[in-house]
């Protein structure tokens, strides 16, 4: 089973011999058959939700998927890397790119999935203009989403940020700030309970949707359709050319998927195929 919490998975272990012949033959099994499913790590919320109807429409084809759900964003790349997973859906190329370059993962993108707009929120405020001077924003803490968070609020007018500043900016690329707003960094997850103790938290739509935040009705500043953060399925690369990928990103990819989101998420989740 999994535990997520702390991000180990753990076999359980059969010391008798009459498991033997059927543990050896789960692991010679072909991926992605009954014996042997592709097992996918999803972030809990819509990332798994839509892996779930993935997984539907994969069965229709043969394929067999077994999801696993995880609270982090650490947790399902390191499990991926140590061939706990064979694949994972949850993160945008930008996340991607910077775990595999701070941590060497050997980790590729084989295919687009999902937009989630980035949205600020409050439980306070109706607009941005409306945080008093010194208030409390809070952001996520990964390297990637925390930038996101800063040019989202930089956008709409909460400060300024150096010419240039992408999803790689930081607290300190903050050029001028006259409100004297202070960011608070804290792990994505745990934004939507911190809306209680800050003026404002910029919220992936991920963790947003669950804790009841519709980013369409909720958001007083949302980033745009067009995002660049387009989410992605990844496999270890020795896998990525492989028959079962390109089956699953198949069964991921086509309307009926693109329909479940639609009807699902009322358009604060955007189709990235």
């Amino acid at each position: 089973m999994i535990n997520t919490r702390r991000g180990l998975l753990a076999a359980t272990v059969f010391s008798s011999p009459l498991w033997a012949p059927a543990l050896a033959q789960a692991q010679n099994a072909e991926i992605g058959t009954a014996a042997r499913p592709i097992r996918i790590g999803a972030t809990a919320g819509p990332h798994s939700q839509v892996m779930e109807k993935v997984k539907e429409i994969a069965a229709r084809d043969g394929l067999h998927l077994r999801v696993t759900e995880f609270r982090d964003y650490i947790q399902p790349n390191a499990a991926l890397a140590a061939g706990d997973l064979d694949a994972n859906s949850y993160q945008h190329e930008p996340f991607l790119n910077q775990a595999v370059r701070d941590r060497r993962l050997p980790l590729v993108s084989v295919g687009k999935t999902l937009i989630f707009p980035m949205g600020l929120y409050s439980k306070r405020h109706r607009a941005i203009a409306d945080v008093p001077n010194g208030g409390r924003i809070a952001i996520p803490n990964d390297p990637t989403n925390g930038g996101r968070g800063l040019v989202l609020l930089a956008q709409h007018g909460a400060f300024t940020l150096r010419p240039g500043a992408d999803y790689s900016a930081t607290v300190a690329d903050i050029t001028a700030n006259p409100r004297r707003l202070r960011i608070v960094e804290l792990e994505a997850a745990q934004l939507p309970r911190a809306l209680e103790e800050v003026e404002a938290a910029t919220i992936n739509t991920n963790f947003a949707i669950p804790a009841g935040l519709n980013p369409v009705r909720d958001a007083i500043a949302l980033e745009s359709s067009d995002s660049p953060y387009a989410n992605l399925i990844a496999v270890h690369r020795d896998n990525q050319n492989a028959p079962w990928v390109r089956r699953l990103v198949a069964a991921y990819q086509n309307q009926e998927i693109k329909d479940f989101v639609q009807a699902t998420f009322q358009g604060a989740v955007v189709p990235a195929f």
